[in-house]
């Protein structure tokens, strides 16, 4: 009889740590991944392409979340951008507040500079924190804020927005001046459709979009993207 207890508490055991592991996605938010049709996904966190050269924590599968309230205007957006032949691809949603943790993390490392040529040629590691790249809180864990770019919708080329997605200097600033007048005009069609739709940007990142009356401000999630 005792044996034939310890055979069935294994199997019980397991569900519980299964369940315990495994976090549900709050019912407020929806993967924008499959809601928002012809949407482009280049999640680089899931990846090596990003600043850091590694897979970010939280980001077990390539799926895109954010607030319900946030996907529907991103959706808005989209469907005017369509009329053009446009469209979005998101490098970035909602963010696991474990993900902001590594990136801490990684930034204390000095000697990690793995991808530095192409994310921060010119700023030393040590500044991150001083410069304001890297934080121990970010807007994108509050789930309604979206990093992205407009792209043709044909040949899924992106729109050239004078630097790359998470390029960490100046360049990156939405008022740079040097860099051409079709950059100049493809951030501000950018700027203007997500303004259009609800969206705010800020000076630092011509890629980063919060929903203005994001549904919850001051308040930070940690589920893992699975």
């Amino acid at each position: 009889m005792k044996s034939l207890r310890f055979i069935f508490l294994i199997p019980f055991t397991y569900l519980l740590l299964s369940c315990s592991i495994k976090q549900n996605v709050p019912n407020t938010f929806v993967d924008i991944s499959s809601y928002i049709p012809q949407l482009v996904i280049d999640l680089r966190y899931f990846g090596q392409h990003n600043f850091i050269g590694r897979p970010i924590k939280g980001y077990d599968r390539e799926k895109l979340y954010a607030s319900k309230e946030a996907a529907f205007a991103l959706l808005q957006a989209q469907n005017e951008l369509i009329k053009e032949g446009l469209g979005f691809k998101v490098f970035d949603a909602y963010r696991p507040q474990r993900a902001v943790d590594h990136f801490q993390s990684w930034a204390k490392d000095i000697a990690d500079t793995l991808n530095k040529a192409e994310f921060y040629p010119d700023v030393d590691k040590r500044d991150l924190f001083k410069l304001g790249y890297i934080a121990a809180k970010s807007g994108h864990s509050r789930g309604s804020t979206i990093d992205l770019t407009i792209i043709n919708l044909k040949s899924k080329e992106e729109l050239d927005m004078g630097s790359n997605f998470d390029f960490f200097g100046e360049i990156s600033h939405h008022n740079y001046p040097n860099i051409s007048t079709q950059q100049k005009a493809n951030r501000k069609k950018l700027k203007n459709i997500m303004e259009k739709h609800g969206f705010k940007a800020i000076d630092e990142e011509w890629w980063h979009y919060t929903l203005k009356n994001e549904p919850f401000k001051g308040k930070h999630f940690d589920f893992p993207i699975q």
